[in-house]
């Protein structure tokens, strides 16, 4: 179960990361591209490297899933999950909408979820049980009551396979499409457990990309699965679907089955 010293010392991870990451926005600093072409700079490296630091020193036994350094196996049943910046492309071009996502896994499942932007100094926390909150005050999604009115929102489109692209735009034809937002990456999931907008829809996530949102939407009274309906855990594939009012969860996930 998650309690009080979990959540402190997820929030301690994100005040370090914090720390490494503050200094490099908006100013110089080294870069690379990965194998999969996507960016890394050095202040994801220190950042990961900060975070895995502490849960060497206080958590030895639990196991680590970074994107930077790849994985710790442990022998606990628990995992923690760190993207030390999510949205690395936003950060490289100086627009505060990146992340720090931090999350515990039991045995394959998001129990607690952390979503940090340093710079405009916001931070969700979420967890198994407990209400959702953005510092400190409770955080809760709106009603959304056709899909016609949802603001939907994705990283986006060159995210998308041609396949899932098609599946993707035949959801947004049916959604208040001229409201669509691009770019954001963890803090739409943030803005929709805020109650700001209504829908995120992305595909090819990894479990960095997607662990820490789970309980930071769930416990605001939203709810994340993959394009069929199923529940996010370790396995899935990373097809999202994050929804601030789950009862258009099925005309979600039948819009999305209507490409042809």
């Amino acid at each position: 179960m998650v309690g009080a010293r979990e959540i402190e010392l997820a929030s301690r991870l994100a005040d370090v990361a914090g720390g490494v990451i503050r200094p490099f926005f908006r100013a110089r600093f080294d870069h690379e591209s990965k194998d999969d072409h996507s960016p890394v700079t050095e202040a994801d490296r220190a950042a990961e490297a900060a975070i895995r630091a502490i849960l060497d020193s206080e958590c030895p036994s639990d196991a680590i899933i970074g994107e930077e350094y790849g994985e710790k196996p442990g022998t606990s049943g628990r995992t923690w999950v760190i993207d030390p910046i999510d949205g690395t492309i936003s950060f490289m071009a100086g627009r505060p909408i990146f992340g720090t996502l931090i999350a515990l896994l039991e045995d394959g499942w998001p129990v607690l979820g952390l979503i940090d932007q340093c710079i405009n100094k916001e931070r969700w926390i979420g967890a198994t049980g407990l209400v959702t909150t953005l510092n400190g005050k409770a955080a809760s999604t709106r009603a959304c009551r056709e899909l016609a009115q949802a603001a939907l929102a994705t990283s986006g489109p060159q995210y998308f396979s041609q396949h899932d692209g098609e599946h993707f735009m035949a959801l947004a034809a049916q959604t208040a499409h001229k409201r669509m937002l691009f770019g954001g990456d963890c803090y739409n999931y943030g803005l929709l457990a805020s109650g700001h907008i209504d829908l995120v829809v992305e595909a090819g996530l990894k479990l960095h990309d997607f662990a820490a949102l789970v309980p930071v939407v769930e416990g605001a009274g939203g709810m994340m699965c993959d394009w069929n309906g199923d529940m996010l855990h370790a396995g899935s594939a990373g097809h999202v679907i994050a929804l601030g009012d789950p009862a258009r969860l099925e005309d979600v996930v039948e819009a999305l089955a209507c490409a042809h």
